[in-house]
């Protein structure tokens, strides 16, 4: 009997690449999905092809594995483009080995678009009986392609079969391949005290059926710790980590709360250990959909009671915070910290938190400063943080003088810096002299 995947079977890697490189104008632009979304086989072929290739330029965020062209070996045929920068990237790009484009991962999409990618190349669950495919964990800003770039795919059967706006028939495919391979798995780091302190106040201040926002790190693990007992949450969030897991099976989410896909949680991709990705497969609780759609601040903002939990680098005494650059070199990227602190803003009872420790280097150097470092970016602009918290309390900035912001900075500062930080304050007229 023929099945559906008779009319269009798999390739190798090196086929479907080749054919891709003949058809590549000068200049041309391909796409490669988050992290674990990268296609290894396909990308491995098309840097044996890079020599037939001119000025093409792969765009992705987050790469999770170290390859040549990300280090400008091809420079000149093959780049990179990173729109978030990773352990990987982030010195390669400080090396000038690649490029970097910041922006709101919301925007992500509609920016790639706007170039007319030649194609999107990206890792895949293998097929169901009917021909689909699924993006697996994911969706991001491919998802967002689908119909209108053409992919090409490469099968892992260790790639989660996942649900949502990431499904792509064979009939929509350019070509794929199959390959076999592990997933990166990430952890979160071991929690220092301070990120206990940290968590007690953020989860302190979520109520039961509230909605959440949730990244990876030690504090949002914690935070996940602490709510175990609460009752109804929801999940919006742009990364799934293993902390849900742990929400879920603890019985603390159920999702009845929210408004859009009730009862289910939405994210546009995962990332933690293989007990997460285990979860995700073939889990219709998990609604996997493009990031202009989950991270788009009306849309989180419609989710009532919504609170957004994101980590920065340095906050100054307006409340700007710098959360992907170390003074002026780039550390990270915007990624959907701006789209969450609005969406908690537009939330009927929202509330946005900004977390980070209050000190570095062993205590001697203050991560609450009157103004951020020369040359430092602010990816969450001061009237869009609602409270800034650390091991020594919240900060509520929302709607408050400059004084009163002030204020509440520096008493949420390490005790050693504060007297420092007023004296700062009187001289920047933000306090009395």
């Amino acid at each position: 009997m023929t099945t559906v995947l008779d009319t269009k079977p798999a390739r190798s890697p090196s086929d479907l690449i080749d054919e891709l490189v003949d058809g590549l104008a000068p200049g041309a632009d391909l796409v490669v999905p988050i992290a674990n979304g990268e296609p290894v086989g396909l990308l491995d072929e098309l840097e044996k092809a890079a020599d037939r290739l001119d000025s093409v330029r792969v765009h992705q965020m987050h790469a999770l594995r170290d390859r040549p062209y990300l280090h400008g070996a091809y420079r000149g045929h093959l780049e990179h483009v990173s729109w978030f920068l990773s352990h990987i990237t982030r010195p390669a790009f400080q090396a000038g080995g690649c490029h970097f484009a910041p922006a709101n991962f919301s925007e992500v999409p509609r920016f790639l678009l706007a170039k007319k990618p030649a194609a999107v190349l990206a890792a895949a669950s293998p097929p169901d009986e009917l021909g689909y495919f699924s993006l697996g964990v994911s969706a991001d800003y491919a998802a967002a392609m689908i119909g209108r770039v053409p992919f090409l795919l490469e099968v892992n059967p260790a790639m989660p079969r996942t649900f949502g706006a990431n499904r792509l028939h064979l009939s929509e495919v350019a070509g794929w391949c199959e390959t076999e391979h592990d997933l990166v798995e990430v952890s979160a780091p071991k929690p220092r005290p301070a990120d206990l302190a940290i968590a007690e106040q953020v989860a302190d201040r979520i109520p039961d059926g509230a909605t959440i926002q949730l990244g990876i790190g030690s504090i949002p693990s914690e935070v996940a710790r602490l709510l175990r007992g609460h009752a109804h949450l929801g999940m919006h969030t742009e990364l799934l980590s293993d902390p849900v897991v742990d929400l879920v099976e603890a019985g603390a989410v159920t999702g009845v709360n929210k408004r859009g896909y009730r009862g289910r949680i939405v994210t546009t991709f995962a990332l933690g250990s293989r007990r997460l990705y285990d979860f995700c497969d073939r889990n219709d609780a998990i609604v996997f959909l493009a990031v202009d759609e989950v991270n788009d601040p009306r849309n989180v903002g419609r989710e009532p009671n919504l609170r957004s939990i994101n980590a920065t680098l340095e906050v100054d005494l307006f409340g700007q915070c710098a959360s992907e650059t170390l003074g002026s070199t780039y550390w990270s990227g915007s990624g959907g910290q701006a789209d969450f602190a609005r969406g908690a803003q537009y939330s009927r009872g929202g509330d946005g938190f900004v977390v980070l420790r209050s000190t570095t280097s062993g205590g001697r150097v203050s991560r609450i400063v009157p103004t951020l470092q020369n040359g430092a970016v602010v990816t969450t602009q001061k009237n869009t943080v609602d409270n800034v918290v650390t091991e020594h309390g919240v900060a509520e900035l929302r709607g408050r003088t400059l004084a009163e912001r002030a204020r509440a900075l520096i008493a949420v500062a390490d005790p050693a810096h504060r007297d420092w930080l007023s004296r700062e304050a009187a001289a920047m007229s933000l306090l009395d002299r």
